[in-house]
C-alpha cells in the first residue's frame, strides 16, 4: 500500500476514535493558561496507598477519546492511567492541512513541530500535577503511541534535531510504534536514556521513514538495562492506535506486555520476557 494511503487510513481511523466512550473526562490548567483534555482512567480496586500513575499520549490528529484500551487495561491492572489530549496535535490541526496528498504532508508537519512538542510538554505536566493533588503516586510512567512514542522519547531524554528538552522524570517509559533516525533524531540518538524503555512494533507498522524495522534502530540506540522490544507479527501502525476496527490479538498482546513489563519494574525488579505466539522479544 502507498504511503499516502497509509496516512489516510490513519486519519479516518482518528476521525473514528472521536465518538469512544472514555474514562471520566476533565480539564487540566496548563503552565500558560490553556485547557488540556484528560481521559481518566481510576484503578478497578481501590486500597489506601496511592495508585501507581500512567500517562497516555496519543498520536497526531488523536485526542484523549483514543488508546481507550490501553487506559482499561491498566486500569484494570491497578493503575490510574490518564489520556492526554493535545490540542495542537489533534484531529482539528490535521485536518485543517488537508493537501493535494492528503493527511501526508500534514502528519510530517506535525510530527517535525517543535512548538507542538513543547505544548506536549505542558500537557504532561498539566496532567502529573492534576494527578498528584489527589496524592503523590509512588511510580509514574509515561505511555505514548506514534507522535506520541516521539514524545516518550524527548521526555526520557532521546537527542533530536527539533533542539528540544522536556523535564521528563518518569521512572519508565513506553513506547508504541517508535521512530527511528530521521526527521526528529539523529542516528545514535537514544544512548543518553537511563530510565527503563518497553518498544511496541508490527511486522506492518510503516512509517514517514521507513517499515518496521526502521522502528527497531530505536531499540538498537539504547543502552544496557531493563530494555524490552517486542515485534507483533502481523500489526499495523493503526493496531496500536486502538481504531474503530480493532485488532483484539493485537491489543491483547499490548496490553499482556506492557502490564508485565511496568509491574515488575515497580515492584523493584525487571521480568523475564513472556512468550506470546506472534510475538518476537528482545531484551537487554
Amino acid at each position: 500500500m502507498r504511503m499516502s494511503s497509509l496516512l489516510f487510513v490513519f486519519a479516518v481511523g482518528l476521525v473514528g476514535l472521536a465518538w469512544a466512550v472514555v474514562g471520566q473526562h476533565i480539564e487540566a490548567t496548563r503552565m500558560d493558561g490553556a485547557l488540556t483534555p484528560l481521559a481518566v482512567y481510576e484503578p478497578s480496586v481501590t486500597g489506601k496507598d496511592c495508585a501507581p500513575l500512567a500517562l497516555i499520549s496519543h498520536g497526531a490528529g488523536g485526542s484523549e477519546r483514543g488508546l481507550r484500551y490501553l487506559g482499561e487495561a491498566l486500569a484494570r491492572d491497578g493503575w490510574r492511567a490518564i489520556v492526554i489530549g493535545h490540542r495542537e496535535s489533534g484531529l482539528g490541526p490535521l485536518a485543517a492541512d488537508i493537501r493535494s496528498d492528503g493527511f501526508k504532508q500534514g502528519i510530517a508537519d506535525l510530527v517535525t513541530n517543535a512548538d507542538a512538542y513543547r505544548k506536549r510538554f505542558m500537557d504532561i505536566d498539566a496532567a502529573r500535577a492534576w494527578a498528584n493533588k489527589t496524592c503523590h503516586a509512588p511510580y509514574a510512567v509515561l505511555l505514548g503511541h506514534s507522535m506520541g512514542a516521539i514524545t516518550v522519547m524527548l521526555e526520557a531524554g532521546a537527542q533530536n534535531k527539533l533542539d528540544l528538552k522536556a523535564q521528563g522524570g518518569f521512572d519508565a517509559y513506553v513506547a508504541l510504534s517508535p521512530e527511528g533516525p530521521g526527521q526528529v533524531f539523529p542516528a545514535d540518538a537514544w544512548r543518553p536514556i537511563r530510565a527503563p524503555m518497553l518498544l511496541i512494533t508490527g511486522t506492518r507498522d510503516r512509517g514517514l521513514d521507513g517499515d518496521y524495522t526502521w522502528r527497531t534502530q530505536a531499540y538498537d540506540g539504547l543502552g544496557p538495562g531493563c530494555r524490552w522490544l517486542a515485534v507483533v507479527d502481523g500489526a499495523s501502525h493503526m493496531d496500536f492506535g486502538g481504531a474503530r476496527s480493532t485488532n483484539a490479538r493485537v491489543e491483547t498482546a499490548t496490553t499482556t506486555l506492557v502490564t508485565r513489563y511496568l509491574d515488575s519494574l515497580r515492584r523493584g525488579h525487571c521480568a523475564s520476557a513472556p512468550q506470546l505466539d506472534g510475538v518476537a522479544l528482545r531484551t537487554k
